[in-house]
């Protein structure tokens, strides 16, 4: 289990950084991060520190599917891990 948190962590760690990371070479007209490679860091766990990472660097919050997509990835991630919890650690 703790390396289950381990991993969530670095997952929500890294969608953070890379949020952080695009809104920089945004800014400089640099190479971007495609937007496949943030939302799949978000659905594959890292929805917490996308949502993060888009708010606190104001980074694709007027991109409808951002907006959409992120908070809808987490509240997957939410009830995932509830189940994971009932049906597994009680």
């Amino acid at each position: 289990m703790l390396a289950g948190i381990a991993v969530f962590a670095g997952i929500n760690i890294a969608a953070f950084a890379l949020c952080g990371i695009d809104k920089s070479r945004a800014r400089r007209h640099a190479c971007r991060i495609p937007e496949a490679v943030l939302l799949g860091l978000g659905f594959f766990g890292g929805a917490l520190g996308m949502a993060l990472g888009m708010l606190l660097f104001h980074h694709k919050t007027r991109h409808l599917k951002f907006t959409l997509l992120v908070p809808l990835f987490f509240l997957l991630q939410i009830f995932l891990l509830l189940w994971l919890h009932l049906h597994f650690f009680l």
